[in-house]
């Protein structure tokens, strides 16, 4: 499956038991060239407290607490509204024509919830790396610095993106976001996902991002969120109902279906 081109291979373990996952069978799994192929591994299983719980595998075999894309393409999946479990709490999902709405949560912004190394105000950090300084800090699910830039498009990502994902500040290292003003309410975004490396698309990162903006008084919300691979509209209101959660709205699509052989991957 599919959102805006961030693709993912999911596996739905809710009836049918699946051998253990482990980081080196994701990761095996999403190698392109002797793999199936993906930027993560989304697998489903039985969830005692919720509908059914989720988890998200990176293309490296790290697992990651939340998946928006990833989690509009389980929503796809599933075909109804649902409650299900991720290791960053519960979220709500809802099919939509076309693709889905999620409520992500609710953002968080203390300095140790990113998680940072030190105290620090993540409003504006007073961090930078050459031309990306001052960035502000989000987890909404996993952690995510945002820098505003004049033009997205010109940001050195590939280069400055492992490099600011590795920096010792992120103990449990980070996303990295470079956006900029692109009309009213509207956003454009690149994104070096934790992970993952450079995408078309980040979920995530589109919540983050919007946050950020309404945060800084640079748009209002809904925000349109335009990605390499499209569009994401983001809805968040600071004091607002459902108590600040964000709502993402965007495609997902099934690409194709397929079988393996465990024991290739093991």
């Amino acid at each position: 499956m599919h959102g805006l081109g961030n693709d993912f291979v999911v596996l739905d373990a809710r009836t049918m038991p699946m051998p253990r996952m482990t980081p080196a069978i994701a990761r095996a799994l999403a190698d392109r060239r002797t793999g199936i192929g993906c930027d993560q591994l989304v697998l489903l299983e039985p969830s005692e407290a919720h509908d059914f719980r989720v988890r998200f595998f990176n293309s490296d075999g790290s697992e990651a607490g939340a998946c928006g894309n990833g989690s509009r393409a389980v929503a796809v999946l599933h075909g109804a509204p649902a409650t299900v479990e991720t290791a960053s709490g519960p979220i709500t999902l809802e099919p939509l024509a076309g693709g889905a709405r999620v409520d992500m949560g609710v953002p968080r912004f203390d300095w140790d919830a990113i998680p940072l190394a030190y105290p620090m105000d993540t409003f504006t950090m007073p961090v930078g790396w050459e031309n990306l300084t001052e960035p502000m800090a989000v987890n909404v699910g996993n952690p995510h610095v945002i820098f505003f830039v004049a033009d997205a498009e010109a940001a050195e990502l590939d280069r400055l993106g492992p490099l600011i994902e590795h920096d010792p500040l992120f103990p449990e290292r980070v996303n990295v976001n470079v956006a900029s003003l692109a009309g009213e309410d509207h956003l454009r975004l690149r994104v070096w996902e934790r992970g993952a490396g450079l995408t078309r698309a980040c979920g995530t990162g589109a919540c983050a991002t919007a946050v950020a903006a309404i945060r800084r008084g640079l748009v209002s919300s809904p925000v349109r969120v335009t990605l390499p691979g499209g569009d994401l509209l983001i809805a968040w209101e600071p004091r607002g109902a459902p108590s600040g959660s964000i709502l993402m709205s965007g495609p997902a699509v099934e690409s194709f279906r397929g079988t393996f052989d465990w024991d290739d991957y093991a």
